[in-house]
């Protein structure tokens, strides 16, 4: 039984071929080589230092290149036992060379021998066409198992193995998931090869549009600017891998069903949650209902993106170069003194914004959601009004406004005019809002307030009355209110 020593033939020069690969390859005959499909391979075949004897006919018989892989490295075992023998792989034995991996597995369990020559891979003139110094930061993907990969590191990513535009085509669209389809990267053929090289500084979307793209071809992609301190350190793609599994034909019946449409109570719900959460001040509670919102977000991602609109990407994408363009503040030159000054910018932004895209609006009060609570849309439809100076002076002509209202509500209750009753109510409701808004209070928490302290008296009272052998209903007004003045004293409210 003989050693397996494994060469490694460099980028493709016979100039970049180490002393020590010579010298084995003439003092030995049984040499097998991975391809033959190498720039160096025919030089050193014109000079006898090897024969044709490849396992080229594996990847024309085998499909899978797993497959492909144990045969060869099954084959060379084999050969093993009847003496030595020499492996000869492109670039380095250890760089991206899955059949040596495969073999060092093998022969440990065989007991069998195996060397490992060093040599130049495709890397080192790489990185010297692209300028980059790997110390930096990199990672090595297999074009043909790129799903693997993912979520990609931060640092400087190299795609080997794109062999042909049909496979750069998947490697780019892939790769747009994590990418802005205008990040540059180079696209590098046969580099360190004397006429033979090209290389290419192009877009990601142009990376499948360059015709000499062949088996020789890897693709550099750059680190995102200020993405080099290290790899992401808040993935969802976990999150977002649960909701396409659930999503699936093998799925959740139930979650594939949902729409849009059938989704916005939940939606709805789980904000109601998050902010109560919030107010009991729980913060383990806050956590779990934080999530269960952000699944509603994914969820409605996920339809988007089956439905060829969008993914989680570009929602994040999205809202995050919103961010950047909306604090010049932060992320570019402005000066602001105050908060104030922040909100007048932001406005002014995000009116140059629409202008921009064509989507001026008529009025200022257009872009307020319909679907909004009563409370909260009162309050933005009179801080519009109020930004081109329709507004009361001061709290005095709003808390006037209030008294108004409230007496034209009650000559309609003594008209007995039940419909101009309600519409006089939501105008005490608007000007009670009004006031709200003058006193910087929050008209929803505030009612919100209220409505918690009369839970908690009522509640109260219910366990007065049980205590004496008594429902609140068997009680007459008079006890009840001071049951309900009792409940005021005990909670101090």
């Amino acid at each position: 039984m003989g050693d397996i020593t494994v060469i490694g033939l460099g980028p493709g020069s016979i100039g970049a071929l180490t002393e020590a690969t010579i010298k084995i390859l003439k003092g030995n005959e049984r040499v097998f080589l991975r391809t033959t499909k190498h720039p160096v391979v025919p030089l050193l075949m014109e000079q006898g230092l090897i024969k044709g004897d490849s396992f080229d006919h594996f990847y024309e018989e085998i499909v899978d290149f797993g497959e492909v892989y144990r045969r060869i490295a099954v084959t060379l075992l084999e050969e093993a036992e009847k003496g030595p023998v020499v492996y000869a792989v492109p670039g380095h034995p250890l760089v991206a060379e899955d059949s040596v991996h495969l073999l060092q597995e093998m022969a440990r369990e065989k007991g069998i021998k195996v060397e490992i020559i060093p040599a130049m891979s495709f890397l080192e003139p790489l990185f010297q066409v692209v300028g980059y110094d790997p110390i930096k930061g990199l990672n090595i993907i297999d074009a043909l198992q790129l799903d693997k990969h993912f979520p990609l590191p931060a640092s400087a990513n190299v795609v080997v193995q794109v062999y042909s535009q049909l496979v750069a085509q998947d490697v780019k669209i892939s790769l747009m998931d994590y990418y802005p389809d205008e990040h540059k990267i180079f696209v590098a053929r046969a580099v360190g090869v004397p006429g033979m090289e090209q290389v290419a500084e192009v877009p990601l979307y142009e990376l499948d549009r360059l015709p000499w793209i062949d088996y020789l071809t890897s693709v550099f992609i750059p680190p995102l600017p200020g993405a080099e301190k290290g790899p992401v350190k808040y993935p969802m793609d976990p999150l977002v891998k649960i909701m396409q599994q659930l999503r699936s034909p093998e799925g959740c019946p139930w979650d594939r069903e949902q729409t849009h449409e059938s989704l916005k109570k939940y939606l709805i719900e789980e904000t109601y949650e998050v902010l109560d959460a919030i107010d009991n001040g729980n913060m383990n509670k806050f956590c779990e209902e934080l999530g269960d919102l952000l699944l509603q977000i994914a969820f409605h991602a996920q339809i988007a993106d089956e439905e060829g609109f969008f993914d989680i990407n570009d929602v994040v994408k999205s809202i995050a170069e919103k961010l950047v363009r909306r604090h010049p503040h932060v992320f570019g030159n402005t000066r602001v003194k105050n908060s104030s000054e922040v909100s007048y910018n932001w406005d002014k932004i995000k009116e140059m914004e629409k202008r921009k895209e064509g989507m001026e609006e008529a009025s200022i009060l257009d872009s307020i959601p319909k679907a909004l609570p009563a409370l909260l849309k009162a309050e933005k439809v009179q801080k519009r009004a109020a930004k081109v100076g329709f507004d009361w002076p001061d709290y005095r002509g709003a808390l006037d406004k209030i008294y108004e209202e409230l007496e034209e509500l009650k000559e309609a209750l003594d008209r007995g005019n039940r419909s101009n009753a309600a519409e006089e109510m939501g105008d005490l409701f608007f000007a009670l809002v009004n006031l709200a808004r003058f006193l910087s209070v929050d008209p929803e928490e505030a009612l919100q307030a209220t409505v918690d302290k009369f839970i908690k008296r009522f509640k109260l009272m219910e366990k007065k009355a049980w205590e004496t052998g008594k429902k609140l209903a068997d009680l007459n007004l008079d006890q009840l209110d001071q049951l309900w003045e009792e409940a005021k004293i005990v909670l101090n409210q």
